[in-house]
């Protein structure tokens, strides 16, 4: 279940094949050249990117630096790459990140990036109704600023 207004989808379409967006999108410790607000991310299981691998993702807004463990829960070569975070903790999994990819009508690949809050996370919970808007702002911002870079980056 997803908490309301806490939910989001953006795409874009990219000159490049479903295979060369998802190797893109599947190396999480590159999220950091594309993200305004991840900073990459270090696997901390043995297999990288298969379903079930974990992850410590690096986070940062301005002078505030955080991590959170993530654990991958589809690996779809080519079709979806998705992790969710805090899986371990007893009210998580929090928020899952989804990146589905789709052949397009020009020959490359339509990528949408979701962002699925399922849980307010701890830090999130004393927020009023109007601070949880503008995070969802925020967050809406940055994917459309990290589908532009990893668009820029799979058609260089």
């Amino acid at each position: 279940m997803t908490v309301h207004g806490m939910q989001h989808e953006a795409s874009v379409d990219i000159a490049a094949t479903p295979d060369a967006v998802y190797a893109l999108v599947s190396d999480v410790p590159r999220m950091g050249e594309w993200s305004p607000e991840n900073a990459g991310a270090d696997w901390t299981s043995d297999t990288p990117g298969a379903e079930g691998s974990t992850f410590e993702g690096h986070n940062r807004i301005g002078d505030r630096t955080w991590s959170v463990p993530c654990t991958v829960t589809v690996a779809q070569p080519s079709e979806c790459f998705e992790w969710v975070t805090r899986p371990q903790d007893p009210d998580g999994p929090y928020v899952r990140w989804t990146y589905r990819m789709a052949p397009n009508s020009a020959g490359g690949t339509s990528l949408t990036e979701i962002w699925d809050v399922l849980s307010l996370p701890p830090t999130l919970q004393p927020l009023s109704a109007e601070q949880l808007a503008a995070r969802a702002d925020v967050v809406r911002a940055g994917m459309v600023e990290t589908l532009a870079a990893i668009k820029a980056t799979a058609e260089s």
